[in-house]
């Protein structure tokens, strides 16, 4: 399958997306964790697409289960609406810039910038900082 982008075109295995995609999602809701850190490399390391793309597209698909996520908890009454004005343009205006970045840097480049948050993320969580 090609796949045209801002003028660029990919050639992408939709048979290894799909078989890639089901096997991630079935694992990832046998363990109870999101598919992401795991769907990104499938399509930049496996199918070969920029690290802009996979971004958006990666983007896309957890909106409808955070649309649906922050649904539950607003009726659950764990929402808060401060937060969320806050947030919710800071994320819109990032939705827009961070791709022209990112289009912009060399793609290995956006890979480390990526893998030393991913890092970072991790060793906060573990509470070494």
């Amino acid at each position: 399958m090609i796949v045209e982008f801002w003028g660029h075109e990919f050639k992408i295995n939709i048979v290894l997306g799909c078989i890639g995609g089901f096997l991630i999602a079935i694992i990832s809701s046998m363990f109870g964790f999101g598919g992401g850190p795991f769907v990104v490399p499938l399509m930049t390391v496996a199918l070969g697409l920029p690290m802009y793309l996979v971004v958006g597209s990666s983007l896309l698909a957890i909106f409808f289960n955070t649309l649906m996520g922050t649904m539950r908890h607003y009726q659950f009454g764990n929402f808060d609406p401060v937060f969320f004005l806050i947030m919710f343009p800071a994320a819109i205006l990032g939705g827009f810039i961070g791709p022209q970045i990112a289009k912009r840097m060399s793609p290995l480049w956006v890979k480390r910038v990526a893998g030393i948050g991913l890092v970072l993320l991790a060793l906060n969580l573990l509470g070494v900082y």
